[in-house]
This record gives structure tokens, C-alpha cells and sequence, in this order.
């Protein structure tokens, strides 16, 4: 089996690389096919993925059996300003590997996220309720989701939530570093979701890899919390001495973008497909907290 992993130098990415030279995940073994695959990661250096022409030149040449895709503009403000750049690589991109894998006969793993809905609701979100984007990043990566339905049939959209992991940025390593220098944090608490651990988003990405269960899915963190509880408990499980204030949104700088008041996601397609292994979300955040804090 051969596999290409695009953004493999960012935090899920990498994430997918280590499990993949290590056999195994912090939730089990990875099925024998992945772990002994001839894997590639690419990152921007190496391949625009928003230029059709280089895009098909080479997965041409590489031939993969599976792309999976993480790469994207993340930047939810950015998305707002820098609306162009926005499209190409968070549609555009997906577009091109979708026309591409289905020329190949390749299966496509595509990563989105809980911004393409509106944040509207009070109840966990399934993979058929209706998107409703409110920001540009949620609109883009909308598109490149029905872009890949359009031009794949092999595909996987997986979407996730409040992702953090090993490497990269994310708000937990941002929270620890501000609790530290600052000793007091306000965070909001109006605004619901579920951390997830992306070494647990990674481990089930491989699991689908071998399978044609193809569709939509979601796969978070078990639980819900707000971004309040999510820092407290970062900061508690970091053993740093900082107070956190709980503050609703209203009171924070006027941002670019809006975010989704709620965008909970229940894995109801992992639990009637492959199985649900994804671990509470306090569970992997402690596992993760013991790791870092004792590098």
C-alpha cells in the first residue's frame, strides 16, 4: 500500500506520520496494511496543491491507493481577510485531489471541521444534519467537501473539532504558555464544542483507511465543554498556579470571524461503521498533559 499524507508537517499530519513508524497509537495497534505501507508526507514546499496541473503531475508519478489530507488554511480570521487565498487552498486544494484520486482510483481522506455549521443549535450535531456556515473558513471548507462528493467516489470527510496535538500550535500549548506568564486568564464560556486529541482523530483516520466505508463522518473527543472548561483544565492537569475566569463573548475584542456558539458533534458514523474508540475528552487531554509536562 502506498500513502501520501499532505500538511505532514503540521500538527495532524505529523501526528499520522509517528503512528504510522510506530505501529501503534496511545489507543492500539493500526491495522498491518498502514503500518507497513510505503508512506509519503508532503508539505506547501513541496507541492501547491492549488494548482490542478502540479497536483495531478504528481500523485501521477507517486500512484498512491490512499491520499489522506489534512492540509488546510486554518486561520479562521485570516480566512475573513484574506478571502482568495481562503478558497484555493481550502476548496480549490480539495477539488484537485478529489479529480485526481478518482483518475487514479485512489481513496481520498479529507479532514474538515465543525465550522461548517452555524453553531445554532443545543443538541449534538450528526453527519446528515444541514451545514450553515457563518465564516468564510466554515464556507471554504464547505466547498471543498462538496467538491470531493462531486468528483470522488471513494471518499472520507471527517470532521473534527478543537483540535490539539504533539506538535504545531493549538490552544492547549497557548494556554499553558499564557498561564504561566500571566497567572490570570479570561476565557469564554459561552461557546460549546469537544476537544479532541489528535492522536485519537489519527488513529481512526488509519482505521477507515483500510475499509470502503465511505461518507461523511465526525470524530471528536467524547463530552462537550466550553473553551472555560477546556483552559481550567489545562491548567489544573498542568499543575500551573493561574486563575481562570469564565467571560461570555460579548466581552472579548470584536474578532473578524464568527465562531459557532454550539458545533458539538455526536460520531454517530464511526459508532455504526468502524467503531467508536475516541476517548473522553478530560481522558486524552491528561494523557496528553502527562506526556508534555514530563518531556
Amino acid at each position: 500500500m502506498k500513502i501520501l499524507i499532505t500538511g505532514a508537517k503540521g500538527q495532524l499530519g505529523s501526528q499520522i506520520m509517528n503512528i504510522i513508524r510506530q505501529g501503534k497509537s496511545e489507543l492500539g495497534i493500526i491495522p498491518e496494511a498502514i503500518a507497513t505501507a510505503d508512506v509519503r508526507g508532503i508539505d506547501i514546499e513541496d507541492l501547491d496543491l492549488t494548482n490542478l496541473n502540479e497536483v495531478r503531475n504528481y500523485i501521477d508519478k507517486l500512484m498512491p491507493d490512499v491520499v489522506i489530507n489534512p492540509a488546510a488554511y486554518t486561520n479562521v480570521d485570516a480566512c475573513e481577510e484574506n478571502q482568495d487565498i481562503a478558497f484555493k487552498v481550502n476548496a480549490l486544494a480539495a477539488r484537485n485531489i478529489a479529480i485526481v484520486c478518482e483518475e487514479i482510483g485512489a481513496k481520498l481522506i479529507h479532514i474538515s471541521t465543525d465550522y461548517v455549521f452555524s453553531g445554532q443549535g443545543d443538541t449534538p450535531i450528526k453527519e446528515y444534519d444541514t451545514p450553515s456556515p457563518v465564516s468564510v473558513y466554515g464556507k471554504t471548507k464547505l466547498a471543498g467537501e462538496e467538491f470531493i462528493k462531486k468528483y470522488s467516489s471513494k471518499y472520507f470527510i471527517v470532521r473534527t473539532a478543537w483540535l490539539y496535538g504533539y506538535n504545531g500550535k493549538n490552544f492547549v500549548y497557548t494556554i499553558m504558555k499564557a498561564a504561566k506568564e500571566k497567572g490570570h486568564l479570561t476565557v469564554v464560556d459561552d461557546q460549546r464544542g469537544n476537544p479532541t486529541n489528535a492522536e485519537d482523530l489519527a488513529h481512526h483516520l488509519l482505521k477507515l483507511a483500510v475499509t470502503e466505508e465511505y461518507g461523511v463522518y465526525h470524530c471528536t473527543g467524547k463530552g462537550e465543554c466550553s473553551w472555560y472548561d477546556f483552559a481550567k483544565a489545562i491548567v489544573e492537569g498542568s499543575n500551573i498556579d493561574c486563575a481562570v475566569e469564565a467571560i461570555t463573548s460579548d466581552k472579548l475584542v470584536e474578532r473578524a470571524a464568527k465562531r459557532p456558539s454550539y458545533s458539538s458533534l455526536d460520531n454517530m458514523m464511526l459508532r455504526c461503521t468502524v467503531g467508536d474508540e475516541m476517548r473522553d475528552w478530560k481522558d486524552a487531554l491528561e494523557v496528553f498533559l502527562n506526556k508534555v509536562n514530563n518531556l
